[in-house]
């Protein structure tokens, strides 16, 4: 885990020195006046690389020279490119990810504010995605071949063709207030603005009310893969010869399926798990926000590249893949459990 946490952020800081424009470039820009991108007026020219174009360019903007250093100094331009990342490792390991260089926040601040609309989304979808996905799988495994089986599989393929921001679409169209069907649902925020005014079972039903569309929108766009997944796993196992001794011996399905099969059947699944979180969490969510109009981790990652945020950029990567190993590792740990056949300390005597 340690060496794939310093690849990533490694590989990833030194892409950033070649993406064009950076703090300072936007500040001159909007100094002078300039509403465009600037990173257009510095073709190639990365915070690694920035430096020499402001050289070249300063009398031409007509802006101090000094006035251009202090601008470095103030975001960590000054120094070489290798010093900034150690000083970077190093304050991420004391959790130390800085201030925003827009917000006059620290990144641990924004990354808390956003964490309960990712996290409801994210836990949501994946509870609701397994609890469907995982019964549905098995019983297309149990019927496979008949109409069950034909039926739910072209809904399966409609899933998953469909992207989730589509469902998404189509449900603020059907569904939201003002839609065909106008059933009240909200479309802006994770709660009311008068959320804090109500009484306990209230602000649960409002809660309730604000995520229902955008976790069935994720849910609708995410199910696909993995009820087949579940469905190619069980059908595998089905047909192995321990099942058909144990129904030759009078067991029941149930006890088959679910005392036999379940556990060599989800190994597959449980692997995919932390992967499926991670993606939900982190990475699925920035069209369902904009939809709903809703703040969380995806549309802060993505405003942050927009705007060259560098220290919410590398922040939230960094919380990201730590999630992400750990969640790995949980994975693993789960494969154990699971099946006790596996055994990581005989594979490596």
């Amino acid at each position: 885990m340690i060496p794939t946490l310093f690849g990533i952020m490694l590989l990833n800081f030194a892409i950033v020195q070649f993406a064009p424009g950076g703090p300072v470039d936007r500040i001159v820009a909007q100094l002078q006046g300039h509403d465009a991108d600037p990173t257009a007026r510095f073709a190639g020219g990365g915070d690694g690389q920035f430096q020499s174009s402001l050289t070249d360019s300063r009398g031409g903007r007509g802006l101090d020279p000094e006035f251009i250093e202090e601008l470095e100094r103030m975001y960590g331009f000054d120094r070489p490119a290798h010093e900034r990342f150690v000083t970077m490792l190093v304050n991420y390991l004391r959790f130390d990810f800085g201030e925003s260089f827009y917000q006059n926040r620290r990144v641990t601040e924004l990354i808390a504010d956003k964490l309960p609309v990712s996290i409801s989304l994210g836990l949501w979808t994946t509870l609701l995605m397994y609890l469907v996905s995982i019964p549905l799988g098995i019983r297309k495994s149990v019927r496979d071949g008949t109409a069950f089986d034909v039926w739910t599989s072209g809904v399966v393929i409609v899933g998953y063709a469909i992207p989730g921001f589509m469902f998404a679409i189509l449900l603020v169209v059907l569904f939201a207030s003002g839609g065909v069907i106008d059933l009240g649902f909200p479309l802006r925020g994770l709660v009311s603005e008068n959320w804090h005014d109500l009484s306990w079972p209230a602000r649960i039903l409002d809660y309730f009310r604000h995520i229902t569309l955008p976790v069935l929108a994720m849910v609708i766009g995410a199910f696909a893969s993995l009820t087949m997944l579940t469905k190619n796993s069980f059908l595998e196992e089905i047909n192995k010869q321990y099942v058909t001794t144990a129904y030759a011996k009078g067991v029941s399905e149930r006890r088959v399926l679910y005392g036999h099969v379940f556990r060599n059947a989800m190994l597959i699944v449980i692997a995919g798990f932390p992967a499926a979180l991670v993606s939900i969490l982190f990475t699925s969510t920035l069209l369902i926000e904009v939809i709903f109009s809703l703040d969380g981790l995806g549309l802060l990652g993505f405003e942050s590249v927009i705007n060259r945020d560098y220290p919410v950029v590398f922040g939230t990567l960094f919380i990201f893949t730590l999630i992400g190993l750990l969640l790995n590792l949980l994975g693993d740990l789960l494969s154990v459990v699971v099946d006790p056949r596996i055994d990581f300390e005989r594979r490596r005597a």
